[in-house]
């Protein structure tokens, strides 16, 4: 993970609230926009908790400084604590809550689906080997209503929901800009799911509010590209509504500027109001990050096909020839590079925080194009190849893992974000037929296996954000900042892939496993919630419903227990954020513009 963040602004107020102390903090931008890499520590800093064993919600809870009211006083501004009830929620209008509630909570309401031509159809089973095991998915579609209706209620146009304290998250990566990000990432996942008029609710909100106009601050390129852009892209290939489109391309101009630099390899942040761009000041002397310019051009691509215009596609493909051409040690891809001198900076190599979906988006690169863009393939093959050689290991229990790499040194040590990476060595070895097929899915199952044993290892059954392989210890962690679990999908992300290439029921197993596992420990009566410590039997919350709960983790689990026929892997590609986008020359859902300028 990335070091703790230096010269952070932070105001800290303590105040005393029926006799508990609550640290108040306020981050900056910034801090927000890089929560994807901090440590639990950053996060924790403002709420240490005493041996591991946590106390009661008062003790430890985290509050935003805009959950208090401020007072003027003698003293300097005091503020108290604010308590909500259902009776509280916070709509922006209540006269449009009340128009939207008389809309779509008409019985009368008939959902767009069921009155459009040239919609993506989801038909009944097809009875093929990997038929659908309707019990289980259904239970997956009662969680993704559970999370939608309380975001609804307590958060609607906010970025995320705090499912304790019944409200938005400010906290989130976006901040506090009403961004709507768990709607735009969560359409795709109820409009697979049959939430027709959940999906049409979205839609309307997409329609008149979704904006960028009033955001005057940092917005992370990375982010903003698999979030929003994709999910708009992928609501756009199911439907062929036009809004989609013109909203993917709205977003993706107003992070343009963020490509102007000597190398065109992108900064980190874009503000969208004035296209002023920058990179994160811990980034390595002022680095890109390769998991977040590298992880541009399934969506880029693809968008230039279907508008016709290719300064898209023109953006991410100067990255591939940068990525292309520069030496790499060892054949590996450190995690930074410098987009003013085009050279890397910190070596440092993973496959799991900084490194990640850019492999990732190589092979889906290929698979995107058809098959034909050779060149993704070929460097895609080359960086496994290397970090087979000098990543990949196996511990003396037999558990296949995949290690950071520092400054040559070996960790020893595997993220959960690296947990994709059995599903990426399954798919590298069923795509393509060559020499290397069977020694990537050998290490796809492996490393599918250890991710599950990082689960089962669990009081909870929930796997850590990092586990470790030394000192007598195998995919455990060790240090109380890799114990907690934020909802995170990538586990089940290669349950799910394996599932599709093997039929295996295993995989399904373990996925109901952790589908339970979700339902006793994470599920609140007003939303999910992340766990602070996996292997405790009553961990705490972190009361925060992240957005990709429903955009991956729910969408892999209810796919896991669907017919094939449901997004077949020959025709769709999940982005990095599991928005399924389709595949050129087999899927008629591709929609390419008639002046599209696609190779």
């Amino acid at each position: 993970m990335a070091p703790a963040l230096s010269g952070v602004a932070t105001a800290v107020f303590v105040v005393a609230v029926t006799g508990v102390t609550l640290v108040v903090h306020k981050r900056s931008n910034e801090d927000r926009a890089t929560d994807r890499y901090r440590t639990y520590e950053d996060f924790t800093k403002f709420n240490r908790f005493e041996g591991d064993g946590g106390g009661g919600v008062a003790d430890n809870l985290i509050v935003d400084v805009d959950e208090f009211s401020k007072h003027g006083g003698g003293g300097g501004p005091l503020y108290s604590y604010q308590h909500w009830s259902r009776l509280d929620v916070d709509y922006e209008d209540q006269e449009e809550y009340s128009w939207r509630s008389s809309v779509f909570q008409n019985v009368s309401y008939t959902p767009a689906y069921n009155r459009s031509a040239g919609w993506f159809r989801i038909e009944g089973d097809d009875c093929e080997s990997g038929g659908t095991d309707h019990e289980k998915r259904d239970r997956v579609k009662q969680m993704m209503i559970h999370a939608w209706d309380n975001y609804k209620l307590y958060a609607w146009g906010k970025n995320e929901l705090k499912p304790i304290t019944k409200r938005g998250h400010s906290g989130s990566i976006f901040g506090a800009f009403d961004l709507g990000a768990t709607i735009v990432d969560g359409l795709d996942t109820l409009y697979l799911m049959g939430l027709h008029k959940e999906f049409d609710e979205g839609r309307d909100w997409v329609l008149r509010k979704f904006t960028l106009e009033s955001v005057g601050s940092d917005l992370s390129v990375f982010e903003t590209n698999i979030r929003f852009i994709g999910g708009f892209l992928t609501c756009y290939a199911f439907t062929g509504d036009r809004l989609f489109l013109e909203k993917a391309k709205y977003v993706a101009d107003k992070l343009l500027p963020a490509f102007q630099t000597p190398t065109g390899i992108p900064y980190a942040l874009v503000n969208p109001t004035n296209g002023i761009s920058k990179n994160y000041g811990w980034a390595s002397g002022g680095s890109s990050i390769l998991s977040e310019f590298g992880t541009l051009h399934l969506e880029f691509a693809y968008l230039s096909d279907i508008t016709g215009d290719s300064v898209y596609r023109e953006r991410v493909q100067a990255i591939r020839s940068v990525l292309k051409e520069i030496e790499k040690p060892k054949g590996l891809y450190p995690n930074y590079l410098n987009p003013k001198t085009g050279k890397w900076g910190q070596q440092h190599m993973s496959l799991g925080a900084l490194g990640d979906s850019f492999y990732e988006y190589l092979l889906k690169a290929w698979i995107q194009s058809g098959h034909e863009d050779d060149e993704a393939r070929e460097m895609y093959d080359d960086a496994m190849q290397a970090i087979i050689q000098h990543m990949i290991r196996t511990s003396p229990g037999g558990l296949t893992y995949v290690s950071d790499l520092k400054f040559e040194r070996l960790e020893h040590k595997m993220d959960h974000l690296a947990c994709f990476a059995g599903g990426l060595f399954g798919l590298g070895g069923t795509t393509l037929n060559n020499q290397y097929s069977e020694r990537y899915m050998e290490i796809g199952e492996g490393l599918t296996n250890t991710c599950h044993e990082s689960y089962v290892r669990t009081y909870t059954r929930l796997g850590p954000e990092a586990f470790r392989f030394n000192d007598g210890v195998e995919a455990k962690a060790l240090k109380s900042q890799e114990k907690y679990y934020i909802l995170r999908p990538e586990t089940f992300e290669s349950y799910f892939v394996m599932w599709r290439l093997t039929h295996d029921q295993k995989y399904r197993d373990w996925a109901w496993d952790a589908v339970q596992a979700l339902e006793k420990h994470c599920r609140t009566p007003n939303g999910f919630s992340g766990l602070k410590n996996v292997y405790l039997t009553d961990p705490q919350k972190d009361d925060v419903q992240q957005s990709f709960f429903l955009a991956e983790t729910l969408k892999y689990l209810y796919l896991i227990f669907s017919d094939d026929s449901l997004l077949r892997l020959e025709d769709w590609v999940f982005n990095t954020e599991a928005h399924p986008l389709p595949v050129r020359g087999r899927n008629l859902l591709y929609r390419a513009a008639a002046t599209s300028n696609a190779p």
